[in-house]
């Protein structure tokens, strides 16, 4: 059994998957629009150029995506949990990631890590980023 990650976004998935792709490291694996896909017949042409299937491999991590305008809602109540090495590395990360989105809990040192924060980026997936405290 594996467990994967599987985003829906509202037309801009592969603009957010090229950015984290740019940006944080990750490597894009597959990504089919719907008019690429096998035995396409007639397709409305807002719906050409939407991902109809993603993957991406980011930190030894699988996340796959796709576009889903029709009925798209932000992320609600789930992140994706991003491991930082460096107090550097977070505050890079925090910068990009918030920047054009809604940060939920600004980047600090809390109790349990020595960088913390929650946000939501300008495409709508939610984050965590931790840079975590060594254990003793």
């Amino acid at each position: 059994m594996k467990l994967f990650t599987y985003l829906n976004y509202g037309g801009n998935c592969a603009q957010a998957f090229r950015f984290y792709e740019q940006h944080l490291g990750g490597k894009i694996e597959m990504m089919m629009t719907r008019a690429q896909q096998p035995g396409v017949g007639e397709l409305a042409r807002e719906l050409r150029d939407t991902i109809m299937y993603a993957r991406m491999n980011i930190g030894g991590t699988v996340l796959m995506a796709a576009d889903v305008p029709e009925n798209y809602q932000p992320m609600r109540s789930a992140y994706l949990y991003l491991s930082v090495d460096s107090t550097a590395e977070a505050e890079r990360v925090f910068a990009l990631l918030s920047d054009g989105g809604q940060i939920f809990m600004p980047l600090a040192e809390q109790f349990f890590a020595i960088r913390f924060a929650m946000l939501r980026d300008k495409f709508g997936t939610s984050w965590m980023i931790i840079q975590e405290r060594p254990q003793p």
